[in-house]
């Protein structure tokens, strides 16, 4: 065969190598070629949902604290109404309990995280190593609906099981300011899974700059190829 017909033959083959590794899942064909940034993402994520699954972790950073559907925010009458509302200590307790509900669904989601960065293909992968916080910044922008569809039933079974929706229920029927700022079960589950996602993603984020910053670390460790 002559030369050129062999080597056209060996780049057809390294092309089409290249192409079907792109279509490899992130997680398997990153630990096949010995790199750690499926490690790395997932001791980020970990780390980060460890940390706020500690009981008070969310309402005790201002950062991530979750606040109630339309406090704060709220103009006009309502607004007025609920900040008097919170001024006086009526809805502290379920502000509380809202944010320990997000705890409670942090300290589950692990296998949703993990599952989302074994989704991501290799032909990420670079864009993902050249920022500090790439992996987590790539989970927002292309995971984010899918984390939170899945998070949802996490955060409305802990708002449940410590007692939030009761306690909203008791607040509603006792201060007509609470039904008139329009705070319900459903936009109060929507809240603590929009404002919790967001509060994980800002702890993943540093998370992975820590562990990218000490690459002695073993879920720090990356290869120098891009």
């Amino acid at each position: 065969m002559p030369h050129s017909h062999r080597l056209f033959g060996r780049r057809q083959v390294l092309a089409g190598a290249a192409a079907g590794a792109a279509l490899l899942p992130f997680g398997a064909l990153a630990r096949a070629q010995g790199l750690d940034l499926a490690s790395l993402l997932e001791s980020a994520s970990d780390g980060a949902l460890d940390k706020l699954a500690v009981p008070g972790a969310f309402y005790g950073d201002k950062d991530v604290r979750i606040g109630l559907p339309f406090a704060g925010r709220s103009s006009g009458l309502l607004g007025s109404l609920l900040g008097a509302g919170e001024r006086l200590g009526l809805l502290d307790g379920l502000i509380r309990t809202v944010n320990n509900a997000a705890g409670a669904a942090a300290g589950e989601a692990k296998p949703i995280f993990r599952t989302a960065i074994s989704d991501i293909s290799f032909s990420d992968v670079p864009g993902i190593v050249r920022s500090g916080d790439g992996g987590t910044q790539y989970l927002r922008g292309s995971a984010h609906e899918e984390l939170h569809g899945k998070m949802t039933p996490l955060v409305d079974s802990a708002l449940g099981d410590l007692g939030a929706y009761n306690e909203l229920d008791a607040l509603s029927e006792k201060h007509s300011f609470v039904r008139r700022a329009g705070l319900s079960r459903a936009a109060m589950s929507r809240t603590v899974a929009d404002q919790g996602l967001d509060g994980i993603f800002s702890y993943m984020g540093k998370e992975e700059r820590a562990l990218r910053a000490n690459p002695l670390k073993q879920a720090g460790r990356l290869l120098d190829l891009f």
